[in-house]
């Protein structure tokens, strides 16, 4: 045969190679399509990235948010009871703002360990909160002690019952935003933080309690609502802590609306 005439191909060969250019088409068209929709395939996995923010974000940003506000409003209040005591210098009041201060503190670890989303980090914050509510509930116990050995008459009865209120608002709101931040999120310390800053404010409260009774002319007020504080400070440690002990962190967890 000549060379110059043209070959002549198997029928068979030719459906066969049809075949193989149109699976092969249809194969980057399918990769084209995965690559705009996000999806990938490899390493006997299946991933998708559907642009949405990552769950634990959401909630690094949340847990962050709550820490930040619940801040704020402690520290408008503090702002508050700076203003009074700018008025009185009183120094019960002055005791109490740094009392105040140190304990918003506790918050500080718990942020960072939001933003860095660390699930070991949200752990030890939740811990370091747990011991302030114990340090706390052991300073009321030995404040109370000394109200029952050496007892001495309050004086500024008005302003402390003032700082007590403002006090009071401030630590049960940050309490409230706490709380449910941590409800929401699924953080043992969030909550612990919350019990935290209600304990606080019950401190607060039992200020009010005890300007109210020795204006009655009931002296042994002031030691009595100490004792009953610290007892309720100790029953939220206690409860605080196992809380915290037996919490399992989801760093994804975000509670739906």
């Amino acid at each position: 045969m000549s060379s110059d005439q043209p070959r002549t191909s198997d029928p068979a060969a030719a459906r066969s190679s049809k075949h193989r250019h149109a699976h092969d088409d249809h194969a980057d068209s399918h990769g084209d399509d995965d690559s705009n929709n996000g999806h990938g395939h490899g390493g006997g996995g299946h991933g998708h990235r559907h642009g949405l923010v990552d769950r634990s974000i959401v909630r690094s940003r949340e847990g962050v948010k709550a820490v930040a506000l619940s801040l704020l409003v402690l520290g408008l209040a503090a702002v508050g009871q700076l203003l009074v005591f700018v008025l009185t210098h009183s120094v019960a009041l002055l005791a109490d703002l740094i009392h105040n201060f140190g304990d918003a503190l506790t918050a500080v670890p718990l942020g960072i360990a939001f933003f860095l989303r660390s699930v070991r980090g949200e752990k030890l914050a939740g811990l370091a909160v747990v011991l302030a509510i114990f340090v706390s509930a052991c300073v009321a116990l030995y404040e109370t002690i000394l109200r029952f050995i050496h007892p001495h008459a309050l004086t500024h009865l008005w302003v402390l019952a003032a700082a007590g209120v403002i006090g009071f608002v401030g630590n049960e709101l940050a309490a409230q935003i706490r709380l449910r931040a941590g409800r929401r999120l699924g953080s043992a310390a969030m909550t612990a933080d919350g019990n935290h800053a209600r304990v606080d404010g019950f401190v607060s409260l039992g200020v009010v309690g005890s300007a109210i009774g020795v204006g009655l002319g009931a002296n042994i007020a002031d030691p009595i609502i100490g004792l009953v504080i610290m007892l309720v400070i100790l029953k939220i440690t206690w409860d605080s802590w196992n809380t915290v002990r037996a919490a399992t962190i989801d760093l994804d967890y975000v509670e739906e609306h």
